[in-house]
Parts: C-alpha cells; sequence; structure tokens
C-alpha cells in the first residue's frame, strides 16, 4: 500500500518529466531502427514518439482553439511537427520525421523543465500554507482533548508544548517563552512572550509550556491572511503579463498566415523548391513563436513575491511588485506607523468640577467600542475603575467618537458622551475653560495628542434644553519606532523624491514627530478625504505614489495610491483589505526592502524581454539564410525559454 501511494506521488511529481523520457527513447530506438534499414519498425515507433510526448501540448492547444477561438504556441508546435513528419512522408526523406520528433522532444523536455522551475517557486509559497495547524490541544474541564481548528471557539484555553506550532492566534494567559516568528513576520532572532501578550499562529513555541485563550475566530488568524493574500497573488496577473498574453494572442494569428504565405509564395517569387519552401515554413512557425517572451514575467513576478513572504512582506498581486519599483514619492500616516501606535494615557485634565477618574471612566464608556489605539490607551486606563458600556455609539473618522451613556446604577439621566479633537468637541460646545486650553497647548508641544471630553446630560439626546459641558482633556503620548528615522533617510537614499507625513493629530504634535524624523512637509489635521486629495496631489506631481497606514481613516488614501501598504500586526481589517502590500512585522525598514524587490524585478523583467526578442530575431535571420534546420530551430526557441524562466527564479535569492 505504502509502495502504491509512494509511486502515485512520484507520478505526480513527474508528470511532465515521464512523458518526454518515454517520448526520447521511443526517438532513440526509431532513429536506430531507420539506421539499421528496419523502416517498418521506425515508422512504429516515431510515431508513438509524437503521440506520447506531444499529447498533453495538443490537447491543450487544441481547448484552447475550440473553447477560446485562440490559436496556441502549443499548438503551432504540434503542426509544426507534424508537417516535418508529413513532408519526410510524401518526399521519403524520413530524417525529417525524425526532425518532427526532436522538436517534440525537446519541446516536452522545456514544458519539464519549466515545470519545475516554477514547482521551486510554488514550494517557496507553499511552505506558508504548511505552518496552518489542522489541530489544536484544548484544556476542557481540566484535561486536554485534541480538536480540529475549525471547532475552536472565542475564549477556549489551549495548550502549546515546547517545540510545537502555535495553532491560531491567542494570548497568553499562563507561562512564558521565546517564539520563533520568522515565517510569518521575517524576525530572525525569536522573541520573549509573557502573560498577556498575543502569538500568532504558525509560529514555533521555544523552551517554555504556554496556556493560550483563543481571542479571535481562527480564520481571522495572521497566518489565514497571510495564506489567502499569498494565493490571490498567486491567481492575478499584473497589467505586464495581461499585455504580453493579449499580444501573444494577435501574434499567433500573425505566424499562421506568415506560415502559410511562406509556404505557397517563394517558389513563385525565388524560385525554391517545395520541400525547402515547406520545410523552412515549419521552422518559421517554431522559431517565430513567442514561449520566451510569455516566460519573461510571471516566474519573475511570482519569485519576488515567494521572495517578500519569506521576509514578512506580502505583496496581494504581481502588479504592486512592479509598481513598488518605480515610486517616487511616499506619505506616511503618524500614529501606528511612524509611532508604534501603543499609546498611553499620560496625563488627565479635568474640569474644576471633576476628577480625573470622572473623566477617563466617561471617556472610556464610548472608547470601548472604538477600534483606534488611542481609544485603546484610555480603556487601559479605566480598567479598574466602575463605568457602563456606552450605546448607540458612533465613530467619526478622523474626529471622534460620541454615544450615550446609562447611569451606572440605573438613577438618573441618560448621557449623550463626546471624545475627541477640539475642533470635533466645537460643534457641541462652545468654548473650552482657558486653563485646559493652555494645559492642552504645552502637552502637544511635547508631541503628545490631546483628546477632550464633553457630556450632555439629558433625557432625550434630540433635546436642547440641557447644557453641554466639558469634563476634561486626556493627553496621550505615543513613541517613535526606534527604526522610523534610519528607514527614512534610507528611502531617501534609494532614490525616493518626496516623503510626507499625514495625520489627523494637531500641527504641534505632528510637528514634534517629523522633527525626530528629518520629515519636512506634514499636513496635519486631516480627515480621511483630506488625506486622499492630498495623495491625489502627489500622484499629480510624482505620478507614482506610496501611502503607508494602519487605521481606517488610512483607507481612502490606502486605496488611492499606487501602492497602499499597510502594517500587518497593528492594522485594523480594513486597512489590511484596502492595502496591495502588507508588513507582516511592522517593521518600516521592509519598505526598502519591497523597493529593493520592485527595482531587481523590473530589471530582470527587461532582461528577458530582450533576451526573448533577440532569440527570436536571431533564429528568424538564421531559417531564412536556410544556416539552421528544424532541431536547432527547436532548441534556440526552447533554450530561451528555459533561460529566461530560470532568470526568474533569480528572484528568489534574497
Amino acid at each position: 500500500m505504502l509502495y502504491q501511494e509512494r509511486l502515485t506521488e512520484l507520478t505526480r511529481e513527474h508528470a511532465d518529466t515521464l512523458p518526454a523520457i518515454l517520448c526520447g527513447v521511443l526517438l532513440f530506438l526509431g532513429w536506430f531502427a531507420l539506421h539499421l534499414g528496419f523502416l517498418g519498425w521506425a515508422l512504429l515507433l516515431l510515431p508513438a514518439a509524437y503521440v506520447i510526448g506531444g499529447y498533453d501540448s495538443a490537447k491543450e492547444g487544441l481547448t484552447t482553439l475550440i473553447k477560446e477561438k485562440e490559436l496556441d504556441v502549443d499548438l503551432l508546435m504540434i503542426v509544426a511537427a507534424l508537417g516535418a513528419g508529413a513532408l519526410g512522408l510524401w518526399q521519403r526523406e524520413y530524417h525529417l520525421i525524425i526532425d518532427g520528433a526532436v522538436l517534440i522532444l525537446i519541446f516536452a523536455i522545456s514544458g519539464a523543465l519549466e515545470s519545475y522551475a516554477m514547482r521551486r517557486t510554488e514550494r517557496s509559497i507553499k511552505s506558508l500554507m504548511k505552518l496552518a495547524q489542522d489541530t489544536a490541544t484544548v484544556l476542557r474541564f481540566g484535561k486536554e482533548e485534541v480538536v480540529s481548528i475549525a471547532q475552536l471557539k472565542v475564549g477556549d484555553e489551549i495548550i502549546v508544548k515546547p517545540g510545537e506550532i502555535v495553532p491560531t492566534d491567542a494570548l497568553i494567559v499562563s507561562g512564558y517563552s521565546t517564539l520563533n516568528q520568522a515565517a510569518i513576520t521575517g524576525e530572525s532572532i525569536p522573541i520573549e512572550k509573557m502573560v498577556g501578550d498575543e502569538v500568532f499562529a504558525g509560529t514555533i513555541n521555544g523552551y517554555g509550556a504556554l496556556k493560550l485563550q483563543v481571542h479571535q475566530p481562527p480564520e481571522s488568524s495572521l497566518i489565514q491572511r497571510v495564506i489567502r493574500l499569498v494565493e490571490q497573488a498567486q491567481d492575478s496577473a499584473p497589467p505586464s503579463q495581461q499585455f504580453v498574453e493579449r499580444f501573444e494572442r494577435g501574434y499567433a494569428r500573425f505566424i499562421v498566415i506568415a506560415g502559410l504565405l511562406l509556404a505557397i509564395l517563394p517558389p513563385f517569387i525565388w524560385g525554391w523548391n517545395w520541400e525547402v519552401t515547406i520545410y523552412r515554413a515549419l521552422t518559421f512557425l517554431v522559431v517565430a513563436s513567442p514561449c520566451a517572451l510569455m516566460a519573461a514575467i510571471m516566474p519573475t513576478l511570482l519569485s519576488g513575491i515567494a521572495n517578500g513572504a519569506r521576509q514578512g512582506i506580502l505583496f496581494k498581486n504581481g502588479a504592486q511588485l512592479e509598481t513598488i519599483g518605480k515610486v517616487r514619492a511616499i506619505a506616511f500616516d503618524k500614529t501606528g506607523t511612524l509611532t508604534t501606535g501603543q499609546v498611553r494615557v499620560d496625563g488627565v485634565m479635568p474640569a474644576s468640577e471633576y476628577s480625573e477618574s470622572d473623566v477617563l471612566k466617561i471617556a472610556a464608556s464610548v472608547e470601548v467600542s472604538s477600534e483606534h489605539p488611542i481609544g485603546s490607551a484610555i480603556v487601559q486606563a479605566a480598567r479598574e475603575l466602575d463605568w457602563v458600556r456606552a450605546t448607540e455609539v458612533r465613530a467619526i473618522p478622523g474626529q471622534g467618537i460620541v454615544g450615550i451613556r446609562k447611569p451606572l446604577y440605573g438613577a438618573g439621566f441618560e448621557s449623550q458622551v463626546i471624545v475627541g479633537k477640539e475642533k470635533f468637541i466645537h460643534q457641541y460646545v462652545s468654548s473650552l475653560p482657558d486653563e485646559l486650553k493652555e494645559l492642552a497647548r504645552n502637552c502637544e508641544q511635547e508631541g503628545k495628542t490631546v483628546v477632550w471630553v464633553a457630556m450632555v446630560p439629558t433625557m432625550s439626546v434630540s433635546s436642547t434644553s440641557s447644557q453641554p459641558k466639558i469634563l476634561g482633556a486626556i493627553a496621550i503620548a505615543d513613541e517613535v519606532r526606534s527604526e522610523a528615522a534610519i528607514a527614512i533617510s534610507r528611502l531617501r537614499k534609494l532614490g525616493v523624491e518626496q516623503i510626507v507625513m499625514l495625520t489627523g493629530d494637531n500641527e504641534a504634535t505632528a510637528s514634534s514627530v517629523a522633527r525626530a524624523l528629518g520629515i519636512d512637509q506634514i499636513h496635519a489635521e486631516l480627515l480621511p478625504e483630506d488625506k486622499l486629495h492630498i495623495i491625489r496631489r502627489l500622484q499629480q506631481e510624482y505620478q507614482t505614489v506610496a501611502m503607508v497606514g494602519d487605521g481606517i481613516n488610512d483607507a481612502p488614501a490606502l486605496a488611492q495610491a499606487s501602492v497602499g501598504i499597510a502594517m500587518g500586526k497593528v492594522g485594523t481589517d480594513v486597512a489590511l483589505e484596502t492595502a496591495d502590500i502588507v508588513l507582516m512585522a511592522d517593521k518600516l525598514e521592509k519598505i526598502e526592502v519591497a523597493i529593493r524587490l520592485g527595482k531587481r524585478a523590473q530589471t530582470i523583467v527587461k532582461q528577458n524581454i530582450a533576451i526573448a526578442l533577440t532569440s527570436i530575431a536571431l533564429l528568424l535571420v538564421g531559417n531564412f539564410l536556410g544556416s539552421i534546420n528544424l532541431p536547432i530551430g527547436v532548441i534556440g526557441h526552447e533554450g530561451s525559454t528555459v533561460i529566461v524562466t530560470l532568470s526568474g527564479l533569480r528572484l528568489l535569492r534574497k
């Protein structure tokens, strides 16, 4: 049974190679029989070589012709081989049958080599897929139970022993260990993890046993998102490849028409005999076929996608790998992108009649429903206080958040709570206390973000009788990413002409961060649509513009940019879905790696196209001069195809 399974696996792995080997054996035996004068055996063995070596190509070519009404390069090769064989039988020049069989053999060998090359790229990509575990060890009623990943629910506790792969994204509730995240984020050094830290599916646990709690559905885990993005990238063809495919369809028609003319006109114009005319027309069909041109792009881009995935850079399709290499300007969001996004409450400034606790409790009641890092920081600061989650919460991206807060113990009135920027608060409150405004300005000049908290006590939110009250302001501090300044400096050296910072934060805070990073152009106090308009203006000046962001308010700009880049760890689902490239480790230096990868891809594609066109031109000239025969034409044609395919695999190297 094991032998049969192994044989089946071997046959599947070498599905393209076995017909080529059989074709080669039959061709040799046919040639040997013809050499010894056994014509009958030769005419039995050589057609068998044609059928075995050319069956897949003929089937594929005919399917394309019948279903898509398009001519295929595979079909042209089979027609040329059959034409050579028919010419040999007609003229009793049996060596021409050998030439046709050699054509099919070389074409089959070339197909096998290309398949091996592409499988190497696919193996690099599929290595990611293997990181997704099928089962997890769940702790239920004090006993360990192995269940499928699909059966996991939010709240389940799972056990991961030393050396095991983490089955799904989860939070550590017990234990301490180091985890190897290289396959997911590209970080080569294992990361220390302790209680409260998040661990990712597909990472390898180190020396410590861990008890984890599932905090999101398994299908939303980082590794599953990676797999979906890579599969999407594999299935989509970039514009350059689409152009080549359209070109191939028209070019194939031209080859057939030109081949027919070459098979008919030369005897009348140049006095060639019919045997030479037809033979050169068949050779023309072979050498003029654009196989190498077709292989010039996709193997290169798929190799680049696989290389990027290994380094924690996910390209959603090959088009973005092409585009990132042409970027001339980059716009960065501030919070969560240039800064860590791990913000904290640095101080609370209550109005005279309120306490710090009052301000935090009321702000947390609405911010608990927010995805913004600032909201998370406020909720974290208020975690030990008693407060009630607000209802009817509505976030206004780039401005603030509002909701209805019910009284804590059922006594009193409902209140509308407003938390947000100063301008947003002014829509509800006509003036702010001067002493609070002064404190807020000082915080902003230190690079902190200030969030204002207001409340409208009322039985009905629609009532206008109740006066809005300012409860106070909260100062939020965020650390600039340690690698940000170096990353921006390297991008400038790489040739990026303009780097700008876009933020919804105030001018003072934005300027403080920009000075620390060496960014000289900033746009502050922006709404999501403002960011989009600035990206459009940059595109008018620089054409190819990248946008780097992480939040919902960045989504319009990410979609508008030539290349949208999202931070994979801290990025919201909307940002990750909208972006074209995802940085899994949230490392800004990976942007430089992505641009270099894009530039290398462009260079290799151009080299491949030059090789393909040059080989076609040289072979065409050689055919018309009569200096090449059909087998040499096939070797030149298929050789150039293999060369450009292997050339594309250079992008697998770091």
